[in-house]
């Protein structure tokens, strides 16, 4: 019996990497329609903040411990976040890692690191908590990748390489899902303004975007908003059964033009 007892209407929720950005947006966005949540991250103090900003807000969160490197910990995080919601009903895979450098700047135990996080660690995630929801012949699971995916960049050879495998894991997993009434869905963010990679020298930060510019990846300079990421994910999964969202790719709007441009 879980220690908490939500409508039945309102579906519990796993949100991973919600200390902040587009993890958090999500994890409040899902609160604010009645979906009780669990947020996961290793910055667990962040978390709690969150959630207690919901609960104050008078919705349900909590906030558990979450290492996407460290299997005892995923196992944790699940047995945890079914003890406290009950039946989990959406997970959002969010949490992922990110490194500046190209392949041959990129040691193999960085390389190995952003892969054991980004793959190796969502796979735990899912092995963890997918199974209970093909019993039940209900669930959805959302990844969140990159546009990095489909049109890689220099310079972050280990992300590239993980997002472009995560799709390709969450491409057959929806075949292998498809007649369970469990949902997996792709959401392909392009720029956005989280704390993905704020950790940088800013130096190097400087020189990536350079590069990236040079190769036409910088049309303008608007990022998105996590907040317009997450209703993107809330769309996702409260979609009618029947209906399945398999890709969503959102890109920044440009400014608008000067009349005359």
């Amino acid at each position: 019996m879980s220690r908490f007892e939500p409508h039945p209407e309102l579906r519990p929720a796993v949100v991973t990497g919600a200390s902040s950005g587009i993890g958090q947006a999500t994890a409040v966005a899902l609160a604010a329609l009645g979906h009780p949540v669990v947020l996961g991250a290793r910055r667990v103090a962040q978390c709690e903040d969150t959630a207690a900003e919901i609960r104050s807000n008078g919705g349900d969160a909590f906030a558990i411990h979450l290492d996407l490197a460290d299997g005892d910990s995923i196992k944790r995080f699940a047995a945890a976040a079914t003890d406290t919601l009950g039946n989990v009903e959406i997970l959002v895979s969010n949490a992922a890692q990110n490194r500046a450098g190209s392949v041959l700047d990129t040691d193999a135990e960085s390389f190995e690191d952003v892969l054991s996080v980004n793959l190796a660690g969502t796979h735990r995630l899912v092995l963890a908590m997918a199974p209970a929801m093909t019993e039940r012949t209900r669930g959805d699971i959302v990844f969140v990748t990159s546009d990095v995916a489909v049109s890689p960049r220099p310079s972050m050879a280990a992300y590239v390489t993980s997002k472009w495998g995560l799709e390709g894991y969450v491409r057959s997993l929806q075949m292998e899902f498809e007649g369970t009434g469990v949902r997996a869905t792709i959401v392909r963010p392009g720029p956005t303004l989280t704390g993905m990679g704020m950790d940088w020298d800013p130096e190097v930060t400087a020189e990536v975007i350079e590069e990236w510019a040079a190769w036409g990846f910088a049309r303008h300079s608007n990022f998105m908003r996590p907040k317009g990421v997450a209703l993107a994910i809330v769309a996702a999964v409260t979609l009618p059964r029947g209906t399945h969202a398999t890709t969503i790719e959102l890109q920044p709007e440009a400014p608008i033009r000067e009349v005359g441009q």
